[in-house]
């Protein structure tokens, strides 16, 4: 059984290697064996959270033996749920470490070093253990500073939601310490049930790697979701003159779908990823220093800011076809309203995308250099971010809207305030800060969550099969 691992070397344009980069197919160990490992090995899962669940149930349905468990107080709820499901609960994490030959810590960035400690103790001798957090620099130092000597350490993440089909998505591996040369194949066997694409990584290199693709999109994201908030605005209600189209429909389905998961996700990548402080620090910067150029009408700067940013972002995708174009997108909104003849959608100014470029550019960073281990929500924004960008006279359009129309004025006022607001609780390091912020929003939209939750699916299914087709 063969696995490919990807090794990150390579810079990468439109998909493309601009050098190539060396591929290394780590024989695996023959199915007999593996088929052993899957009789007298057993998984350990510490942390039943979205993840954490479908990592059990994936496990157990190719045949691992799973050993798992969540907070003590929730042990009688996990063990009812669980009935039926092809792995065991226990009571804690100390019967998870003591029993488990492979142990995964999928847990909270913010609580890593506090549960490694309180479990570490009871780990079986010449174990593996790793962890599923989104910023790894705290994970490997609590299971460098807590686990025995005579542990290895293998850590792993999934870079998509819980609700997302891990086939064919980014999973990063990251061999930390391996006394044994069993320790890793062992390891890829047991996640080689996901079909994801393998990465290798280092744990410096992932950090690095998921603040350049994920801090400022959930930023974005997150921002736009405050802004209604603040306007008591549900976007999509209002008909066909604002928000709506391709371009709005992507907008609201991937900030409810943010909102519809738990505030930990990405306050972890945010307030622990230290490259993650500086980028969306940029965006809020980006998105103020944009606003403040629309309001004072300084048209021909705003268009050299851009088409700069723009000369940075996209140099080689003129000769290129695009990522994304607006018509696959329209059929996905939650708008009931039908279209009458002689409405007309204005232009809007676009703030949010146009401050993504900027920030990239003020930061130096290439969005696609990393996209073979970005998640599918990143390369949705990139590709909307190209569509605008890239379209004949749609960049141009867009900046005479910002510069000239006022009818999202109010709203991009709210949504710099958001980004700010965003940046000063990542700045002050406030898990609770975020938490609260995240969860009032949240209620917010909990109504319109589920249907936008059916629609958002739809929607990324496609895109991200239309993505893959453009070799992305």
């Amino acid at each position: 059984m063969d696995v490919v691992i990807v090794i990150i070397l390579a810079n990468f344009r439109n998909g493309q290697e601009t050098y190539k980069a060396p591929r290394y197919h780590l024989e695996m160990t023959d199915s007999r064996l593996i088929e052993r490992w899957k009789q007298t090995k057993i998984i350990g899962i510490i942390g039943m959270g979205d993840m954490g669940q479908m990592y059990a149930e994936r496990f157990g349905q190719h045949g691992w033996k799973v050993v798992c468990c969540d907070r003590e107080e929730k042990y009688e709820e996990l063990l009812e749920s669980s009935r039926n499901k092809k792995y065991t609960v226990v009571e804690n994490g100390h019967f998870v470490s003591r029993v488990s030959d492979y142990i995964i810590y999928s847990v909270e960035a913010e609580i890593i070093d506090k549960i490694v400690r309180e479990y570490s103790p009871s780990t079986k001798v010449g174990s593996i253990v790793g962890g599923q957090t989104s910023c790894k620099s705290p994970e490997i130092k609590a299971l460098e500073k807590y686990l025995p000597e005579d542990v290895d350490i293998v850590s792993v993440h999934s870079l998509h939601g819980p609700r997302v089909n891990p086939e064919g998505q980014p999973l990063v591996l990251i061999k930390h310490r391996c006394h044994n040369e069993e320790s890793f194949p062992f390891v890829e066997a047991v996640v080689s049930c996901l079909k994801s694409k393998q990465v290798l990584l280092t744990y410096e290199e992932h950090d690095r790697i998921t603040a350049d693709t994920q801090a400022v999109t959930h930023a974005a994201f997150l921002s736009m979701g405050v802004a209604w908030y603040k306007k008591q605005l549900y976007p999509w209600t209002i008909g066909v003159n604002r928000w709506y189209g391709g371009f709005e429909n992507v907008k609201v389905n991937i900030s409810l779908r943010i909102f519809s998961n738990k505030w930990h996700v990405y306050a972890g990548l945010a307030i622990t990823n230290p490259a993650a402080h500086q980028q969306i620090m940029q965006y809020a910067k980006s998105a103020s220093e944009l606003f403040s150029l629309f309001v004072q009408g300084k048209k021909e700067e705003l268009t050299q800011r851009l088409l700069v940013a723009k000369e940075f972002v996209f140099p080689e995708q003129k000769s290129h076809r695009l990522l994304l174009d607006d018509s696959l997108l329209e059929r996905y909104s939650l708008s009931k309203h039908v279209p009458q003849e002689g409405e007309e959608t204005l232009p809007n100014s676009h703030l949010s995308l146009l401050a993504i470029v900027d920030s990239w550019f003020q930061l130096q960073i290439n969005p696609y250099d990393h996209i073979i281990c970005s998640t599918p929500l990143f390369r949705i924004f990139l590709g909307v971010t190209e569509y605008l960008f890239m379209t004949p006279n749609l960049l141009e359009t867009t900046i005479d809207a910002a510069i000239h129309q006022t009818a999202f004025r109010d709203d991009d006022l709210e949504f710099v305030i958001a980004a700010r607001s965003w940046s000063s609780i990542v700045s002050f390091e406030s898990y609770d800060l975020y938490r609260r912020q995240f969860e009032e929003v949240q209620e917010f939209f909990k109504p319109m969550l589920p249907e936008a939750n059916v629609i958002g699916n739809e929607m990324i299914k496609t895109i991200l099969r239309h993505v893959n087709n453009h070799s992305i």
